[in-house]
């Protein structure tokens, strides 16, 4: 369990925030790179400290839930957009989007959205690091790259840290148009925004009909896929790879990060 707290908040378009944390325990963080994940604690609304499990590894989950209501702080999964060891100071992105509630462990308009919104220099964080779901397969010779505007800072990361051979798609739905940022891919990977533009639509959707009518398997080629977001978007996304593009199973790398109208426990 590492404590840190946010040294600075940045408006990245209007659907994202990122926040800039630091810290003396962030010396012992061990970063992964690419798509990892951590756990981030923050306080709730009315709590004045932000109360710890102290437990490691899987200990940590069955101290949290044994804490009182009225000190145990919220929990969300989000991915580590940027990490400088230097300076002990990461970035995580947010997505503040209001429109379909809470989106689960990486963000939404539930309490992470709120904290992101409101936070201020000073206000204390807690990091539980996590592993990464980015695995290519060693002899893929192109990559698939999907998600939604959960997965978006997932998505950047990766990109920005792939070898300049890489060679692929990435597939990037996001709130508006308006949301559609500069990318530091490989010039061998096809970058693709798809701004959904709808607030009644459901994340995701977008990029699993985009993907599966117009994207097809290069003849003759290996291709690793990693596609992330709505629960709807990886699972539909793989059965389709799968079952009518004979993607090998293995070579599919599919994280549903939250469920459309489910809201996350703690």
């Amino acid at each position: 369990m590492l404590r840190a707290e946010v040294t600075r908040t940045e408006r990245t378009s209007p659907s994202f925030i990122t926040l800039t944390i630091q810290g003396h325990d962030l010396a012992d963080f061990d970063p992964m790179g690419f798509d990892q994940a951590c756990r981030l604690f923050f306080r709730r609304d009315g709590q004045r400290e932000l109360a710890m499990a102290t437990a490691s590894h899987n200990g940590w989950l069955a101290q949290f839930m044994l804490m009182r209501p009225a000190v145990r702080p919220w929990v969300r999964l989000y991915t580590v957009r940027a990490f400088r060891p230097e300076a002990r100071e990461m970035d995580i992105e947010f997505v503040v989007h209001g429109h379909h509630g809470d989106h689960g462990d990486h963000g939404g308009a539930g309490p992470a959205s709120a904290f992101a919104s409101h936070a201020r220099p000073g206000d204390p964080v807690g990091l539980f690091p996590e592993g990464i779901g980015y695995l290519p397969t060693p002899t893929a010779q192109s990559h698939l790259l999907v998600g939604d505007e959960s997965a978006v800072p997932a998505l950047l990361s990766i990109l920005e840290q792939s070898p300049p051979d890489l060679t692929g798609d990435a597939y990037l739905e996001a709130p508006t148009g308006e949301d559609i940022r500069p990318v530091a891919a490989p010039a061998g990977v096809t970058v693709h925004w798809l701004p959904r533009d709808d607030h009644t639509a459901v994340p995701g959707q977008l990029a699993l009909r985009t993907v599966t009518s117009s994207w097809k398997l290069p003849p003759g080629r290996r291709v690793y896929c990693w596609v992330a977001g709505e629960s709807g978007l990886p699972t539909g996304l793989r059965r389709h790879l799968v079952k009518e593009q004979d993607v090998p199973k293995s070579d599919v790398s599919f994280l549903g990060y939250w469920r459309h109208g489910k809201s996350s426990p703690g």
